[in-house]
């Protein structure tokens, strides 16, 4: 699970700003996340930072929705029919869960860290996708720009293609149309981080 979290996923310690907010907002801790889920975020932020605009947990949350699957604790997103931005990083995960641990405490201590929990969560935040007029009027135009591109953004390749700037360039050549709203930049580490 850690190989696919650090490795393969590209999860990257301290949390990014952004990363520490939406961990903030849902209640959850950055273990209790999927790994599809954590794909989505990252290549949220690559997304964002290509495109030159910062990363919202309301655009996000515009796009996906927060749940858990049954009685588990796992919180995975799932993307909204008709506003899907990202593809899976990975269609399944088999046996995963079955190389992972938690430690937690006995007496879980909410003063432990400002924001999100290090321990797992027992109530995270199952989050609905927050309409258009639930938006500030800046990231109704993003959610907007995106949607109207109609691309869904292959996760993977923009993982793999992560600080790469040539990659991306490529990448977002064949991808995006010309009449974007937003100008692409030359990506780089601090664009996201």
């Amino acid at each position: 699970m850690y190989q696919t979290f650090f490795k393969r996923v590209g999860v990257r310690l301290p949390f990014t700003p952004f990363e520490r907010e939406f961990l903030t907002e849902i209640n959850t801790a950055p273990t209790q996340l999927h790994p599809n889920s954590w794909a989505f975020v990252w290549a949220f932020q690559i997304l964002c930072g290509y495109l030159g605009i910062p990363p919202s947990v309301d655009v996000f949350l515009h796009f996906f929705e927060v749940k858990k699957q049954g009685k588990s604790l796992w919180v995975s997103f799932f993307g909204i029919a008709g506003r899907i931005i990202l593809s899976l990083f990975q269609n399944s995960y088999k046996s995963w869960k079955g190389k992972f641990f938690r430690v937690c405490c006995a007496k879980p201590d909410p003063t432990a860290l400002d924001g999100f929990p290090l321990y797992w969560a027992e109530k995270p935040k199952l989050l609905k996708p927050k309409a258009l007029d639930e938006l500030s009027s800046a990231d109704r135009e993003v959610c907007e720009a995106l949607t109207g591109l109609e691309i869904v953004f292959d996760t993977l390749k923009l993982v793999a293609c992560e600080f790469n700037a040539h990659l991306l360039s490529s990448y977002f050549g064949k991808d995006t149309h010309s009449s974007f709203l937003f100008v692409p930049f030359p990506f780089s580490t601090d664009s996201c981080l």
